[in-house]
């Protein structure tokens, strides 16, 4: 199903009077044979969708928590075919949509039309590569649709308006807007234009607009999708996992549910 199943997702999630909320985590992180039992936790703690990270040893877009999530799951022999292979044993078993977070490399190196097939397979819906500009994604865009999966862009705070319209025209799934400059990690709060920044981003996209990056408290989620239709949440969440912290985890998600707030 792939984009309509993301689609469909953020739909029914929306309609209700909440926010969407994507937690991320990694691939691996205390062996792959932990992930079937990671999704299903968080798809009956109320995630929206889930950002499936894999290990990479050159990961630009992230920070310390996440590259030390990465080496733990590189450690333990964990791969991008390793990931998938996963993936497609379960697939049948699994509801909540799937994205892959990834870089260009081992897409490459892999084969890119080998890759969105066995993403297809193995009921990937949709991708996030940090490191593909839209001047390049014309190397993997047709592949990627040949398999319907969804291509979702990440918008900078530093992008030109014209570049963000660019972003939000092509986008699928949702908008990734990055909620700061630099890499992933918790942080105490975020720059005052923020709010005005999101509300633009929305204007400017046909798909629902998500903040990421230093996400990291319940106060932060009501702060931030004020202005936005939910969030993405890694470090915090891929902490908390590693912590066994499931408490934490079901905190931060159910502070989306605004319908049940009220």
């Amino acid at each position: 199903m792939g984009k309509e199943k993301i689609d469909q997702a953020f739909n029914v999630v929306l309609e209700r009077g909440d926010k969407a909320f994507v937690p991320y985590i990694m691939a691996g992180d205390g062996g792959l044979d932990k992930l079937d039992e990671q999704l299903a936790f968080l798809e009956e703690a109320g995630a929206t969708v889930v950002e499936l990270g894999i290990a990479f040893s050159d990961p630009v877009a992230d920070g310390p928590t996440i590259q030390e999530a990465g080496l733990r799951a590189l450690a333990n022999g964990v791969s991008l075919s390793a990931v998938l292979e996963k993936l497609k044993e379960s697939k049948d078993d699994r509801n909540i949509p799937i994205v892959l977070m990834t870089y260009i490399n081992p897409i490459h190196t892999y084969g890119v039309d080998s890759f969105a097939k066995t993403c297809e397979e193995a009921g990937v819906d949709g991708l996030i590569i940090p490191d593909l500009p839209l001047e390049e994604e014309g190397i993997i865009v047709p592949a990627l649709q040949k398999n319907e999966i969804a291509l979702i862009r990440l918008a900078a705070l530093t992008s030109t308006d014209e570049r963000l319209a660019e972003i939000g025209k092509r986008t699928e799934g949702f908008l990734y807007a990055v909620t700061v400059t630099g890499t992933t990690g918790v942080r105490a709060s975020f720059q005052e234009n923020l709010g005005a920044h999101l509300q633009a981003l929305r204007e400017k996209s046909n798909v629902p607009v998500l903040a990421g990056f230093g996400v990291s408290s319940p106060e932060h989620v009501h702060s931030l999708t004020e202005h936005c239709d939910g969030v993405v949440v890694g470090s915090k969440i891929v902490d908390s996992l590693y912590k066994d912290d499931r408490d934490a985890i079901r905190e931060l998600i159910a502070s989306a549910h605004i319908s049940k707030q009220r």
